[in-house]
């Protein structure tokens, strides 16, 4: 899953600033605020400080992202309704799960699409998040063009490599790629192309 970041930023509670009871005021839930910027392909992510108590979303909000095309979530803490959330088909990458909703714990969310931090990185939003079965991370957008030309090079001499290595192939001569084996990758690399 690869797409653009919308970002929600929680801190400690105070009652004072932040009303207790989650339902009487949902205009001022900011956890809501960042799902209603959502477009096809977004990824939220939530500095939700890493707390184990408080889930952030449910299965009803999670229902609506995915219903406006959201297409992932990474969380720095816990959602809710974990069982019925898989079912929604929208990614997710998580501390936890907890039944808790976020006001009955010690976070609120202050914040919607500022740069968060989560997982010890820093998340601006309109980031590209990158995430697999291996995890989640994030490319600055500035430097996005360049890990395209990268990821895609990387990409085609593993390709390659996987090819020798299924057929027998040594692997100090083919993962990572050898200059040894190097010529052989660009004679491939130029058949693949149809030169």
């Amino acid at each position: 899953m690869a797409g653009p970041a919308l970002t929600l930023e929680c801190k400690p509670k105070r009652e004072d600033l932040y009303p207790v009871d989650e339902y009487s005021q949902p205009e001022r839930q900011l956890h809501r605020h960042v799902l209603y910027h959502t477009q096809p392909g977004d990824i939220v992510v939530v500095d939700a400080r890493g707390d184990m108590t408080s889930g952030i979303f449910g299965e009803m909000m999670l229902t609506y992202f995915a219903g406006r095309g959201g297409k992932g979530i990474v969380v720095d803490g816990c959602i809710r309704d974990f069982g019925d959330a898989t079912r929604l088909g929208i990614g997710m990458w998580l501390r936890g799960t907890t039944p808790n909703f976020h006001t009955q714990t010690n976070i609120v969310p202050t914040a919607v699409n500022v740069p968060v931090a989560c997982g010890g990185t820093v998340v601006v939003p309109g980031d590209i998040v990158v995430a697999d079965d291996d995890g989640a991370v994030v490319v600055p957008i500035a430097l996005a063009p360049k890990l395209l030309e990268v990821a895609g090079e990387h990409a085609e001499w593993e390709e390659f490599s996987r090819i020798k290595l299924e057929e027998g192939g040594d692997l100090q001569r083919y993962y990572p790629l050898s200059d040894e084996a190097r010529p052989e990758y660009e004679e491939w690399r130029r058949a693949q192309a149809g030169e």
